[in-house]
């Protein structure tokens, strides 16, 4: 009875930290992140804009992943925030049904804050979200999909260019809830020349809390609009960052924290979620590209068994396990 009572204790801090209801206070001025890139290609073409809340707070900021050492002469990574990137990879794959093209798109912040009221169970340094963007045969996006850069809080939205029958058994016609967010069922690119995603970032947690498609051609002459150009950098970056005439990853390279982010160890997640998911490290941000060459799947359940098909990375596998049929 006294382990029963404790694990009811843990889920329903689990789902606390995970549900976020509060409303977001009306802002003036809103925040939008857009990628700058010379070149006219599909990852400039479809590269999502990033609307964030609470700009005043520094956390609420995408950065740019940066090395520096402290004083006693060890290795310190964070997210500086005066240099905001959004970082690129193009990634094809294919099915019994047709081949595809992945647009993925990451961003990263200084942190996700302490705090127990609200619990952010997902509290830690040098976190990210990932959109990826499935173009079909035809260059035609027909399915968004969000995570966190630990591989949390998945979700899969379709376009009305996907066909129905690729979408899975249970799938319903209503607003699609994640985690104690609401995001749309479907999106709709084809009301625009220039269509474009806004990514609706929950301050704090930065966890995607809604997804639309808005008019690239018309976005920013709005007064209450605070464009910010972030650089439009491959992510292969993020294994080059300048330190003192050298370089550095931002993964680790050895050790029982290969391929996890620096600096980024979510303690509450290992406290509550280890033992269910058999993952000492569960919740710490990693690298996507990368997780084969770091024996570090990029896990999307927490259940030891789906480590392998639900790892995003294989895309094919991974839709074919949340029952996606392309």
């Amino acid at each position: 009875m006294f382990h029963l009572r404790i694990t009811v204790i843990v889920l329903a801090i689990v789902a606390s930290g995970c549900a976020h209801h509060q409303k977001i206070p009306r802002e003036q001025i809103l925040s939008v992140y857009v990628a700058e890139s010379a070149d006219d290609t599909l990852l400039t073409r479809y590269a999502p804009a990033f609307l964030t809340y609470n700009h005043r707070s520094v956390y609420n900021r995408i950065g740019t992943p940066s090395a520096s050492y402290d004083e006693k002469g060890r290795e310190r990574i964070c997210v500086n925030t005066t240099k905001p990137a959004i970082y690129y990879l193009q990634k094809e794959f294919s099915t019994a049904r047709g081949r595809y093209t992945n647009l993925v798109y990451r961003v990263h912040f200084p942190k996700v804050p302490f705090s127990f009221i609200p619990f952010h169970l997902t509290a830690g340094k040098n976190v990210g979200v990932i959109i990826i963007i499935t173009l079909d045969e035809e260059r035609r996006p027909i399915l968004v999909t969000s995570v966190g850069t630990c591989g949390c809080y998945r979700a899969i939205v379709p376009t009305t260019y996907l066909p129905r029958v690729a979408l899975p058994e249970d799938w319903k016609d209503e607003p699609l809830r994640f985690y104690g967010e609401r995001l749309p069922n479907v999106l709709d690119y084809s009301q625009s020349k220039q269509p474009q995603l806004l990514v609706h970032v929950r301050p704090g947690v930065h966890r995607v809390m809604d997804l639309e498609v808005v008019d690239g051609q018309l976005w920013g002459n709005a007064p209450d609009q605070n464009l910010i150009k972030a650089d439009l950098l491959p992510v292969g970056r993020l294994e080059t960052i300048p330190i003192d005439g050298r370089f550095t990853s931002f993964y680790h390279q050895d050790g029982a924290l290969k391929g996890h982010v620096k600096g980024s160890v979510k303690p509450w997640e290992t406290i509550l979620l280890s033992l269910i998911s058999l993952d000492f490290f569960v919740g710490t941000d990693k690298s996507y590209v990368n997780s084969y060459y770091y024996e570090n799947p990029f896990y999307t359940s927490l259940k030891p068994w789906n480590r392998k098909d639900s790892n995003m990375y294989d895309f094919e596998r991974f839709l074919r396990f949340w029952g996606w049929k392309l």
